[in-house]
């Protein structure tokens, strides 16, 4: 990466010791089957970031004064599975540090790593997974850390709510929960997805982004663009209220590849992860100690089918 802090903020805002917000950059490509340029999103998305006013309009805030640490880039890519354990390992080591960890990848299975570690560390886990494709396969091209299977784990051992879907391959009925699941092509007909959505998740939320849940419009630049699909301030509406309500305990993007050319998906995705991290620290002063509060006394592995009682 060539930038030495997120949005080349102040070293001051930039120290892991002051920092609340944790920002991991994950280059990795190593299993896309179309497009491929997945790798050289992080530092795209960074650049952009640099180039970014910092004043938030909506929320009155810069939120980067609430730290932001940039960690090393993860560049393990000897296979999925060791890129996916390296990503498990770090997320988790930054969360156990009492930090707000975000992760930007990268192509989508960097977050069989990152939903792992959360799902270790938090009771009660739901996933919101914002994209245009179901990403259910148990398995693809040889493994499963494949971009196609990007929440098959999750589906098994979380709450595991799909919003924007539109792509996806018959055999991953057999696995999807159809009534946790928000079609684009019904979302565009019935508002009421939102407050849905919002009702069937429990408290601890873990969302993870691919920007092909974009139209391919307003993010062209993505590696499986699909028509159909969400726009700004819908998008944002809807995040916005997940974070008034529920505890977003961290989050990852991904799936940006650049375009040489066209930078606007580039600043898209900027302004994305700096409004979700408005959203979340909004209503929170800079000198307030920020509180993740992890569960350290959840088991090492969590591979049981979700289940919680409590009404949601």
């Amino acid at each position: 990466m060539k930038t030495n802090t997120y949005a080349g903020i102040p070293g001051e805002f930039a120290k892991l010791e002051q920092a609340k917000i944790v920002l991991i950059p994950v280059p990795y490509d190593g299993t896309s089957t179309w497009q491929k340029g997945a790798d050289k999103g992080p530092e795209a998305f960074l650049d952009a970031s640099a180039n970014m006013e910092l004043y938030d309009i909506e929320t009155e805030t810069e939120v980067y004064q609430q730290g932001i640490y940039l960690a090393e880039a993860i560049i393990e890519n000897v296979t999925p599975e060791s890129m996916v354990e390296a990503v498990h390992q770090a997320t988790k080591k930054y969360i156990k540090k009492n930090k707000f960890v975000t992760i930007f990848g990268g192509e989508h299975s960097i977050s069989i790593g990152t939903i792992r570690a959360f799902n270790e560390m938090f009771p009660s886990l739901t996933v919101l997974h914002i994209d245009a494709h179901a990403d259910l396969r148990k398995e693809y091209d040889g493994t499963t850390c494949n971009h196609a299977c990007a929440v098959y784990e999750a589906s098994q051992n979380t709450n595991l709510i799909q919003v924007g879907i539109r792509s996806m391959d018959i055999m991953e009925k057999t696995v999807m929960d159809e009534e946790k699941t928000y079609f684009a092509h019904d979302m565009a007909v019935d508002d009421t997805w939102r407050d849905s959505a919002i009702d069937q998740m429990t408290e601890n939320v873990f969302i993870t982004f691919d920007l092909d849940a974009f139209d391919p419009s307003i993010m062209p630049s993505t590696g499986t663009p699909e028509p159909g699909g969400l726009l700004w301030y819908e998008t944002l509406d809807f995040l916005k209220q997940v974070f008034a309500e529920k505890n977003v305990v961290g989050f990852d993007i991904v799936e940006l590849c650049p375009n040489k050319i066209d930078k606007s998906s580039d600043f898209l995705a900027a302004k994305l992860y700096y409004k979700m991290l408005s959203y979340k620290f909004m209503d929170e002063a800079i000198d307030e100690d920020y509180d993740n509060k992890y569960d350290n006394s959840k088991p090492k592995n969590n591979a049981s089918k979700f289940t919680d009682d409590d009404d949601y």
